[in-house]
């Protein structure tokens, strides 16, 4: 190989970029590495020969950009490797095998998790952009190295949208901001998120953009004086106390000023005129005696206040922060940290490399990102499609946490907003699906109950319970979005194939045949003229109600598999009726107008597309729809039927005081509890209400009755059941 020096000419850019990159290498890496890096350079300015970006320079300047940029924190140098080459598989003719031939296994593998999905025209771009980003995480939980290839690969491709279109410049802008700038931020690495942000803030909206750059200018002048005399007036208080110590005045970042802007909805000297620092000392000891310093130096407005020493945020960031009235009536927003929390929350990840001889607060950052990584690698593996993947992604990357606490003591974080059905998932997966309410700080509360901070909650699990639907109208993680909505489909569509093949069984059973002994050949043909591919498919469709078992038991048992089939109400009915449990979920529901419990007589409706309906059978609906309608069966009760149900009474009872605490303590003395109560009527004697319990069976209910009938405050009490 050529020597270094002698290799690079002045004449061409990416000469002079790899002039840049060897000199930034050679500050950490031996001249082995630094040499493997010139010649991956070599091998991919011949393989991208010929090739040019839209600005007319020649292609290998943009890989060999991103690698300066991973050089500069300090990345490995097979890390590097890969950058100088990854896009050769993609763009030229260059396979995996010459790769790992080339170099070593690892840069093949880093280069090929880097490639674009290709040969996925069908899809719209959405998708397209939607399998990347689930392929890269998937790479990711193998090797972090992979997204920090994609992160710089990403802001060089942001510094260069110059010759790219306004429309293709926006929706890549939109991109970075919704997936990128936030994974970077998740990975604690600030300095490329800011980067990040303030380029597709520029692409964008580049009119607002130039006016508020403008306008920062104009104000900087005037600032500038007030800066020098709060710093100076810092230095001082803090250097009499024998503390060492460095003062910045801190540039506020310009999108976070718009974006401040937009939606506090304030003006530019609302956001500017806070003025902001950061101090940076040796040891978390000094940290809390400057903060003692600084509030006792100027007045510390109440609740703006946050130690993310004590309690970190997800992404490993740690700080001290304050805001104090300054000397001129301004706001001082004043950051204090170690110099290697500094590093960490510029460096973010990439100082588990970058700083590897530090103690195991570097692998404790590593552990925290892996963590994040296996959550999100079970999500993707849950979610139905890339689309929904990236929703539930946004989610995940958007947090303003609070901090919980599990009964053994252990902090959780979760994001504000986040319920108890999110903390629950957050736990375990099963603990999610089987939750059924919960204590905060030893208190019973219902399961969409928001998290506080410093709250302590015990989930109450149940062997008999599942996720409801209706959870997702109060989760806001993407984990447990992703749990519920995976048990509910997989769930549904194996109580509805179970349903499906207990129903034909039934109706093969009253013509003494099985399912098992009908010839394959007419199950095809069914299969076939009903456009599906497998008998579970059919039996789904039996199960939610799509479809009639009488009708394809009698299709199926026909030699004529074409014949028109008719319904006879007098055959159907001489059929043995369903057994029950009512526990079955989600394909067999019990109707909520009648409510009926065990030891009632029932009835069934095909409900297309839920399953099956159980009425009471004296219900005035089932009767109406009965009429109407032949998709009707009997069903019976199971005789060992458990669990309980809602059933409602109506009670006209003496309108005193403590008449409702009676009924509901005489209630409660019978092993049953209150879901509901509704006032229906009301004067000064009487009041007549609705009560919703929960029972075992008739005997219970009647049990409940009786008691409740012998109270002197009881007039009437009578079952409703329609």
């Amino acid at each position: 190989m050529l020597d270094v020096a002698d290799s690079i000419e002045l004449e061409r850019p990416q000469d002079k970029l790899v002039r840049r990159l060897c000199s930034t290498l050679s500050g950490y890496l031996d001249k082995d590495q630094v040499d493997a890096c010139v010649r991956a350079y070599e091998f991919g300015a011949k393989a991208h020969s010929g090739q040019f970006r839209k600005s007319g320079e020649a292609y290998i300047c943009h890989p060999v950009a991103v690698a300066i940029s991973l050089a500069e924190i300090r990345m490995d140098a097979n890390c590097i490797v890969a950058a100088i080459l990854h896009d050769v598989i993609e763009d030229t003719g260059v396979s995996k095998q010459e790769l790992a031939k080339a170099f070593n296994p690892e840069v093949a593998e880093l280069v090929d998790a880097v490639t674009k999905l290709t040969k996925i025209d069908s899809k719209s771009h959405a998708e397209t952009q939607a399998e990347n980003v689930r392929k890269m995480f998937l790479a990711m939980g193998k090797d972090l190295r992979v997204i920090m290839v994609k992160l710089a690969d990403r802001l060089h491709n942001m510094q260069t949208l110059g010759a790219m279109p306004a429309e293709a410049k926006r929706r890549i802008a939109r991109e970075t901001l919704d997936i990128y700038a936030p994974i970077a931020n998740r990975l604690g690495m600030n300095n490329i998120r800011h980067k990040l942000e303030l380029l597709s803030f520029h692409a964008m909206y580049p009119r607002r953009y130039n006016i508020l750059d403008n306008a920062l200018k104009k104000a900087r002048g005037n600032r500038r004086k007030i800066i020098d005399v709060i710093e100076s007036t810092l230095k001082n208080r803090i250097s009499q106390a024998k503390l060492v110590c460095e003062v910045s005045g801190r540039e506020k970042n310009l999108y976070s000023i718009y974006q401040k802007m937009l939606h506090k909805k304030v003006s530019l000297n609302d956001v500017f005129d806070v003025y902001a620092f950061r101090i940076f000392c040796d040891s978390v000891d000094d940290c809390y005696r400057i903060l003692g310093i600084v509030h006792n130096l100027y007045k510390p407005i109440p609740g703006k206040f946050k130690d993310y020493i004590a309690l970190p945020k997800a992404n490993g960031y740690q700080s001290l922060h304050t805001i104090l009235i300054g000397p001129f009536g301004f706001p001082i927003e004043i950051q204090i940290r170690t110099h290697e929390m500094h590093r960490m929350a510029e460096s973010g990840i990439a100082a588990h490399w970058l700083y590897k001889s530090d103690d195991d607060k570097n692998d404790k950052f590593q552990d925290r990102a892996n963590e994040w990584l296996r959550d999100l690698l079970e999500i993707q593996q849950t979610a139905g499609d890339s689309l929904e993947f990236i929703d539930n992604l946004k989610i995940d990357l958007f947090p303003q946490e609070v901090f919980v606490f599990t009964p053994k003591g252990e902090i959780i974080k979760m994001p504000r907003g986040a319920s108890i059905i999110d903390f629950a998932y957050a736990v375990h997966t099963d603990i999610g699906n089987a939750c059924v309410s919960a204590r905060v700080d030893r208190k019973l509360v219902p399961l969409q109950t928001q998290l506080e901070n410093g709250v302590t909650v015990e989930v109450i699990t149940a062997i008999w319970a599942r996720p409801n639907p209706l959870w997702l109208n109060y989760v806001t993680t993407a984990k447990a979005r992703s749990g519920i909505r995976n048990y509910l489909k997989n769930f549904k569509q194996q109580e509805a194939i179970s349903l499906g093949r207990r129903l034909l069984d039934k109706e093969f059973q009253a013509m003494h045949l099985q399912l098992d002994a009908i010839d394959q050949s007419k199950i095809k043909a069914l299969l076939k003229i009903s456009g599906k591919k497998t008998l579970d498919e059919l039996l789904e469709d039996i199960g939610l109600g799509n479809k009639m078992p009488f009708l394809i038991a009698k299709q199926l048992t026909q030699d004529d598999i074409h014949a028109a089939i008719r319904l006879d109400d007098k055959e159907q009915n001489q059929r043995a009726p369903l057994v029950i449990k009512g526990t079955e979920g989600m394909v067999i529901t019990l109707a909520k107008c009648c409510r009926p419990i065990p030891g009632d007589s029932i009835i069934g409706f095909f409900n297309p597309g839920k399953g099956i309906v159980v009425h009471h059978h004296d219900c005035r609906n089932s009767n109406d729809v009965r009429k109407k309608q032949t998709s009707w069966l009997d069903v019976e009760w199971s005789q060992d039927t458990t669990g309980e149900f809602p059933a409602e009474l109506r009670l006209e009872i003496l309108n005193q005081r403590g008449s409702l605490a009676t009924v509901a303590t005489t209630i409660s003395e019978n092993n049953s509890n209150i879901e509901n109560v509704t006032v229906i009527e009301q004067d000064s004697r009487v009041s007549v209400d609705l009560i919703t319990i929960s029972v075992k069976d008739r005997v219970h209910l009647a049990q409940i009755m009786r008691k409740l009938k012998d109270l002197p405050i009881v007039i009437k009490i009578t079952r409703v059941k329609a």
